[in-house]
Parts: structure tokens; sequence; C-alpha cells
């Protein structure tokens, strides 16, 4: 089952009704959010439009965390996540998505990278408030 990305369904700027022309297409089906976990390394890979290929992350334990100060960057293991901004359910269940702080053995970081679309977790160190 998938999700549909089209605007049939939607009202006209007018605030009319839009009535359907036809049918759903098969370009305009989604996909359900991945919701990336700590834990054991493990990915999907999935075709997409044009015989593209998506790499999901659907867990993983390793973080490539940059620092902008030296801009060295390196892979280190992740400890927890410690907020998610994305959706509050996110940040009790600990899932990663762009824009959450984890912590990892260089201190705390953010990602920059889209787990669930980029098939990598990319993070940037960020200063600690004294």
């Amino acid at each position: 089952m998938s999700v549909y990305h089209g605007d049939l369904h939607k009202r006209k700027p007018t605030g009319g009704k839009r009535r359907p022309y036809r049918k759903k297409r098969a370009f305009e089906i989604g996909s359900f959010p991945t919701e990336t976990a700590l834990g054991e390394p493990k990915r999907k890979v999935e075709r997409r439009r044009g015989g593209n290929l998506k790499v999901r992350v659907l867990s993983e334990k390793y973080a490539c965390v940059s620092n902008p100060e030296t801009g060295e960057t390196q892979k280190v293991e992740i400890i927890r996540v410690v907020k998610n901004p994305a959706n509050v359910d996110y940040d009790r269940r600990g899932i990663i998505t762009k824009g959450t702080i984890i912590e990892t053995s260089l201190g705390t970081a953010k990602v920059t990278s889209r787990p669930g679309q980029n098939g990598i977790i990319n993070a940037v160190l960020i200063k600690e408030k004294a």
C-alpha cells in the first residue's frame, strides 16, 4: 500500500470543489516515512521513478561527524538521541531525522543529512553553551 501524493482531492484556489477528471496514476504515489532508529546497521534499497535507487537507513549506530573548526570528519558511534525537534513522538522514541541532536564520543552533534532519503547519517558538532 502506498501514499497518494496527487492533488485531485484538494480544493481550487477560489475555494470551489475540484472534480477529478481522471483516476490516480502510478507517478502520483509516494511512500511512508522511514523512521531511522538507533541499532545495528540495516538498510533498504528501493527502486524509484526513472529506475533510480534510493537507500533508506532503517537503523544505524554510526555517524559521520564533522568538526567545523578543524574541518575534519570522523566516523563515530552514536551514544544516544538527545532531541528530535521534528516530532515530539520521534523525540520520545529516539528516531533520527534531519535536525536531530545526537550524542557522540566527540560531543553533541546535529544531523544534517536525511537518513531515510540519503542512506547515511552525517552530522556537525555543535558548541556547548558554557
